[in-house]
């Protein structure tokens, strides 16, 4: 089966999105990129991430042209495509609905250090102007936003995650959905105290030696 890995892949995080509460349903989506291959392991439009098999997962080149599956890829194929085309660094894509991500993301605000986590990110993660669904125009704001960010936040939409790995995307949507609670939870209390900009570069410098060698995946 053409890309198997990463559509096993695909198919294992899809489960883990929904146990880890960072999407609902059906919404959401993620990708694998090969890029030695030049193609990518998307999860499929509108499918129960419960009931998905690794020959549900489509496989589609850079421009969006189907190679394997009889499924339709996601909807929003369009800015994980245009993120592989841009940022060398990135083989995956994690969107979530997740619901304190997300509510930063409808109060139109970017998601500042409020908590040295927001690493996993940078040092915050950015927001994305509004647009529809699945469109050329949402891929372009999530490009000419991200920068060099781990992630970026879609007004009135959601949270989306980049990483070396899926399992490096996924990690860092969990955590920045813990962020994003508690950044919630302090604004409905007072005013958060924001770590600052050079701390933060110390937390970015220490997350790049963190953890075991060879990381997930």
């Amino acid at each position: 089966m053409l890309l198997q890995n990463e559509r096993e892949l695909v198919v294992e995080y899809g489960k883990k999105m929904l146990e880890s509460g960072l999407t609902t349903g059906t919404g959401g989506n993620l990708s694998v990129y090969n890029r030695e291959l030049g193609l990518v392991a998307i999860s499929p439009s509108g499918l129960d991430y419960r009931l998905s098999t690794p020959e549900d997962i489509v496989v589609i080149d850079l421009e969006g042209n189907i190679k394997d599956s009889e499924r339709k890829p996601s909807s929003e194929y369009g800015f994980h495509t245009i993120l592989y085309k841009n940022r060398p660094d990135v083989n995956a894509v994690v969107h979530t609905h997740s619901v304190y991500a997300t509510t930063v993301a409808c109060l139109n605000m970017e998601l500042p250090a409020v908590h040295y986590l927001v690493g996993f990110a940078g040092k915050k993660v950015p927001l994305a102007p509004y647009a529809t669904f699945g469109t050329p125009e949402l891929a372009e704001n999530v490009i000419s936003t991200i920068g060099n960010y781990n992630a970026v936040l879609l007004a009135n939409h959601g949270l989306i995650t980049v990483g070396r790995t899926l399992g490096n995307a996924f990690d860092a949507a969990e955590e920045l959905e813990l962020v994003a609670r508690i950044y919630i939870q302090a604004l409905s209390v007072g005013k958060p105290v924001i770590v600052p900009d050079d701390e933060m570069d110390k937390v970015i410098d220490k997350f790049s030696t963190y953890g075991q060698a060879g990381g997930k995946d």
